[in-house]
């Protein structure tokens, strides 16, 4: 290609065209460089204490990172963020792919910040198992409540955990109850794993369903409907109203099957439509009564306590685990290792006996 071709593509600058002179390039150069600064664990905590947006993104961002320097500096902010912690309420909001999920919660979220609360959604895109990429489009899904200056939207990747549940939503929680929000939404990928991970870090855990989708996740339904506090049937409206109102009989039915649960709260089964708004009252009606009995009977403080055990064992897990992975010897030695058990040289379990053997004696 000559070089007159490669000046007329589309990427290229066209001769005659510069910079407007109201470009300050010392300005631009300033914000760039204050871009690329990173803020101390004090400057991050002063921030977040004080509503700032910016500050509790980049925190999170921080608290996130897989790089094991960032780990001490996150646990500074946490511990610093935690004194003033634990004064929302939290609500898990999962279902299939297609129910509605950001629609609902779109809607959800602008009829609590109209009730005059701050409402922060955690929401978690499904990472590519290939790519391990993700959309991340919550955002643009959610773009009336994305302007709301009473909330706060962070869509995060799911990673490789399962549930769909970002690695570090928990300590998310911790610092957008710090920044002022008192209802935190979290919203989970929905495609089938184990939602074990986002019910034991949320105060009220909401199933989201349709009517008329069949029976294809039967054998899944059963374990997150005996998780689920409410089931809430979207889209119910139009020609679906009456569809909305026998699946609603039908769950109401199924939901009198299970054990009456530890809290003594009965699970309600409500219709709503994310679209008319139709219903969305009503659910939170239904979750503002499951708190008043809770708090009433002491089992939602038993919980929150109950969670904090959970996850510091699951921190202790899951460091240990970074910790083996991270180390030089184990690093150098389990390809080797790995490729004689796909070999059948060495059993799989003998090769992580012998992996963990050399671990316990670093």
């Amino acid at each position: 290609m000559s070089s007159s071709n490669k000046q007329a593509g589309s990427l290229n600058e066209k001769a005659g065209i510069s910079s407007p002179e109201i470009t300050n390039a010392s300005a631009i150069s300033q914000i760039k460089n204050k871009r690329r600064q990173q803020p101390s664990a004090d400057e991050l905590i002063s921030g977040i204490l004080s509503g700032n947006r910016t500050a509790l993104s980049r925190a999170i961002t921080l608290i996130e990172s897989t790089n094991p320097e960032h780990t001490e500096k996150a646990n500074e902010v946490i511990k610093g963020c935690l004194p003033q912690a634990n004064k929302s309420i939290r609500i898990g909001i999962t279902g299939v792919p297609g129910v509605g999920k950001s629609t609902f919660i779109e809607a959800f979220g602008t009829f609590l910040t109209q009730l005059g609360k701050k409402v922060a959604v955690l929401a978690v895109d499904p990472s590519s198992s290939l790519s391990h990429g993700s959309i991340l489009g919550d955002k643009t899904r959610m773009e009336e409540l994305v302007k709301d200056k009473n909330a706060f939207i962070r869509p995060s990747a799911s990673g490789e955990t399962l549930g769909g549940v970002a690695r570090k939503t928990r300590e998310s929680i911790i610092l957008c109850e710090a920044a002022g929000f008192d209802t935190i939404i979290i919203e989970t990928v929905g495609v089938g794993q184990s939602e074990t991970a986002v019910h034991s870090m949320v105060d009220f855990f909401l199933l989201l369903k349709i009517s008329g989708a069949g029976d294809e996740l039967q054998g899944i339904k059963r374990g997150i409907m005996e998780m689920a506090d409410a089931i809430v049937i979207n889209k119910a409206d139009g020609d679906n109203i009456k569809k909305a109102n026998l699946a609603k009989v039908e769950f109401s039915r199924a939901l009198h099957l299970f054990p009456v649960k530890k809290s003594t709260w009965q699970p309600k089964v409500t219709t709503c439509s994310a679209i008319t708004k139709d219903g969305i009252s009503e659910v939170w009606e239904t979750i503002s009564q499951y708190f008043e009995i809770t708090h009433k009977n002491g089992f939602f403080q038993e919980k929150r306590k109950e969670q904090n055990q959970f996850w510091m064992m699951e921190t202790i897990n899951e460091q240990l685990k970074s910790n083996f992975y991270n180390q030089p010897e184990i690093i150098s030695q389990l390809e080797q290792i790995k490729k004689a058990v796909q070999n059948n040289e060495i059993s799989p379990f003998a090769a992580a006996q012998l992996l963990l053997d050399k671990y316990k004696k670093m």
